[in-house]
């Protein structure tokens, strides 16, 4: 019905994620957004629109993926996207319909008795820069497996995209394999096996490749082992453009998300350096040549994730000081939410609804005071499916038109 509706103009919409944005208690009955000092997302608060969203339903804890599909306007539980695909997609690889992608992470084993056993499943999380030095020398060593060729890319610390290319195309299915990784150190990587005929082909390949990188990452003193997680495929599925008519670009700095707005068909934009300055003069220099921004902030989640709240305050703090940049843009519609919540309490994502601010010239305001869990829920918005969230988005900057007679 949606994309019946959707009538083109020249407004622009800015969709902020702070990753992980929502929070519980955690000093005096409060959340970091509560505790954080943000006079102007207070302001923005009063004169907007906000509420709550719900990633994927009630009680269900999301990854990222699901999360920001869900926020993108594509239903989460229709499009179940494997880590590795967005990992590679990020990273810069193109993947096609012959490919598996797979998301690696380097790591530090020892040799027990003929046993491999798991030290370090991050491999101390290696610099940026030694990780490059290591990917490099497996892709002079290792190019092709049985006919199959083998594409590899760092990614930040100790993180890696692999794609194997096979010659023809996959039958469906075809990456129903298991983590390689078993998520505990002291104990072995896990073999690859596939749950069907077509995926066991690819765990055959899988293995052998496991085995030649250990062979050449062997003296590496501390990455010296793969463990391979999120084996997927292309999905199929329609551009955001096609579905939305918004011609979209993101703006991020992690990988996995630039692989997100990547999978959806948006223009992923190169960001030099890693700051919000940085992105922010992104986000100012192309300014004119899109309809949609997705503008990605990765720390409030990290920090969450450590369960460092004091960490997770100060960026939402810096996020509120940069604020007025932003909105000297002056966006027909600006939002600004989470992909998930993730409380430092919890110290990983969780099932709690997330914030949402919406600002445009047809809200009804004046009914929160901040931009916190506690005021939004005070907000006109309620609490909704967060694929429900781009319907919001291009009523408000009135690019659908009315439905019946």
């Amino acid at each position: 019905m949606l994309e019946g509706l959707i009538q083109k103009n020249n407004s622009k919409i800015l969709l902020i994620v702070l990753d992980g944005i929502g929070g519980l208690p955690v000093k005096g009955g409060k959340t970091e957004l509560e505790i954080a000092n943000t006079p102007n997302l207070d302001a923005l608060a009063k004169e907007s629109a906000l509420g709550l969203h719900l990633p994927v339903d009630y009680g269900i804890t999301p990854g990222s993926g699901p999360g920001h599909l869900g926020i993108f306007g594509y239903d989460p539980v229709e499009y179940q996207i494997g880590r590795g695909i967005l990992e590679a997609l990020g990273l810069g690889l193109t993947v096609r319909e012959t490919d598996i992608a797979i998301r690696g992470n380097y790591a530090t084993v020892e040799y027990q008795n003929g046993s491999v056993i798991v030290k370090d499943r991050r491999a101390g999380r290696i610099p940026t820069e030694e990780n490059r030095r290591i990917t490099q020398k497996l892709k002079e060593s290792i190019k092709v497996i049985d006919g199959v060729e083998v594409l590899l890319e760092a990614g930040m610390e100790h993180r890696l995209a692999v794609v194997l290319r096979f010659p023809e195309p996959l039958p469906e299915n075809s990456a129903l394999i298991n983590d390689t990784d078993p998520q505990k150190e002291g104990k072995p990587p896990l073999e690859p096996k596939g749950k069907n005929e077509h995926s066991q082909k690819v765990a055959d390949v899988v293995k052998k490749f496991l085995e030649r990188a250990s062979e050449v990452l062997k003296d590496e003193p501390k990455a010296n082992y793969i463990l391979l997680r999120g084996f997927s495929q292309k999905p199929k599925m329609k551009s955001f453009e096609e579905r939305f008519g918004l011609k979209a670009c993101a703006i991020a700095v992690y990988p996995m998300y630039r692989g997100l707005a990547s999978l959806v068909g948006m223009d992923v934009l190169d960001v030099q350096g890693q700051s919000l300055e940085d992105q922010i003069k992104v986000l100012k220099d192309n300014w004119n040549n899109y309809d949609f921004f997705f503008l990605h902030i990765k720390k409030t989640d990290s920090y969450g994730e450590d369960g460092n709240w004091e960490g997770k305050v100060k960026v939402i703090e810096e996020f509120d000081s940069k604020l007025p940049q932003i909105l000297a843009l002056n966006p027909e519609v600006l939002v600004i939410t989470g992909d998930h919540s993730t409380p430092s309490l919890l110290k990983g994502h969780s099932w709690h609804p997330v914030p949402v601010l919406l600002k445009s010239p047809y809200v009804l305001g004046m009914t929160s005071n901040r931009f916190t869990e506690r005021e939004c829920l005070k907000g006109e918005l309620g609490i909704f499916p967060a694929k429900k969230l781009i319907n919001l988005m291009l009523a408000h900057s009135l690019r659908l038109s009315k439905f019946g007679a």
